[in-house]
């Protein structure tokens, strides 16, 4: 599969892009419209391709690739995509070359090695821990210490598994554009977040859950 390329844009409908106006600008050589859409996703981006790579510098470099990217091909942007998610899919690009860069690998191994490429529904284990939440998610959604909590959780996942989560869930790509940046199958790309999101689930379930409320999965050898 052919991997994304500044420019690349994936058509939506119905949707109006909140920064035309300043693209439009930054286009016609604007240089202080540019460094406004650089303040605005800089966090952003780097908190994406640091949960990618792990290491600040290199997120400093993917970030500071993104932009250099953009401002070379911002000409060739052509508003069929949101700006925010052509800007997610080149960092992701950067922060993977990098990662492969500092691997020595040519490709980073998102594939199961023996299962053919493929990822299969039957693969996935029904969860371990199953129990009511002691407080409804919406709640615990306004805790300061839930973001921590799920950014803990979100860095224990494998990562073939929290690339895919981070580009649908977290940065609201498409399964498509998710499948083109990390150069896998639709297929895959809905497995592979079935099993982020479930994995998720349970690791959180076992911070918030009610042990009064405690099920075990009858996959699962337990305690007797």
């Amino acid at each position: 599969m052919r991997r994304m390329q500044p420019g690349d844009a994936v058509k939506i409908q119905g949707d109006t892009d909140p920064d035309r106006s300043w693209i439009e600008k930054a286009k016609d050589g604007d240089f202080e419209a540019f460094e406004h859409l650089v303040s605005k996703y800089e966090r952003r981006l780097y908190t994406l391709t640091l949960r990618i790579l792990r290491q600040p510098e290199d997120a400093e470099e993917a970030v500071q690739e993104t932009f250099l990217s953009i401002l070379n091909h911002l000409g060739s942007f052509r508003g069929e995509a949101k700006f925010s998610s052509w800007l997610v899919r080149i960092a992701t690009n950067h922060a993977l070359k990098i990662l492969r860069k500092r691997r020595g690998f040519k490709a980073v191994p998102l594939e199961d090695a023996g299962s053919g490429g493929e990822d299969r529904y039957g693969d996935i284990a029904p969860p371990q821990y199953i129990a009511a939440w002691k407080e409804h998610p919406g709640r615990l959604a306004q805790e300061q210490q839930l973001e921590q909590i799920l950014a803990e959780a979100l860095e224990q996942l494998d990562e073939k598994y929290r690339f895919v989560f981070l580009l649908r869930d977290v940065e609201g790509l498409s399964t498509e554009e998710t499948a083109e940046v990390l150069g896998i199958g639709l297929s895959n790309v809905k497995v592979r977040l079935l099993r982020a999101r479930l994995m998720l689930r349970e690791r959180l379930t076992r911070i918030f859950g009610d042990e009064a409320t405690q099920l075990f999965s009858p996959h699962f050898d337990g305690p007797h």
